[in-house]
């Protein structure tokens, strides 16, 4: 099993970033995929989820700002991050079934 996730780097406040993650190793298809953050201090939390029917749920904190997004068939999920705040500003990981990790990308929102 592998998640690469590519896509992080620093922008400015009211930036835009879109986030990658390259799935290998299970079922892809049929598994729910997941973006979450860990903020430097904090614990790692959830930023957005979509499941094999393409439903979608958000953290309260992004909601109308990014969009989760899957391509089976390229065994990719994908985070639109529009309008980023300075408070966006985290190691962005992928996860896989709930089960499995990639290693993070950072994300810096500053000006």
């Amino acid at each position: 099993v592998q998640l690469v996730e590519s896509g992080g780097g620093l922008v400015q406040p009211g930036g835009s970033l879109r986030l990658s993650c390259a799935a290998s190793g299970f079922a892809f298809s049929i598994a729910s995929m997941g973006w979450y953050r860990q903020a430097p201090g904090k614990e790692r939390e959830l930023v957005a989820i979509i499941n094999s029917a393409s439903s979608t749920i958000y953290a309260s904190s992004v909601k109308g700002r990014f969009s989760i997004s899957r391509d089976n068939a390229k065994r990719m999920v994908y985070l639109q991050m529009n309008s980023l705040k300075p408070e966006d500003t985290a190691v962005y990981y992928c996860n896989g079934r709930s089960a499995y990790w990639g290693r993070g990308t950072q994300v810096t929102v500053s000006s």
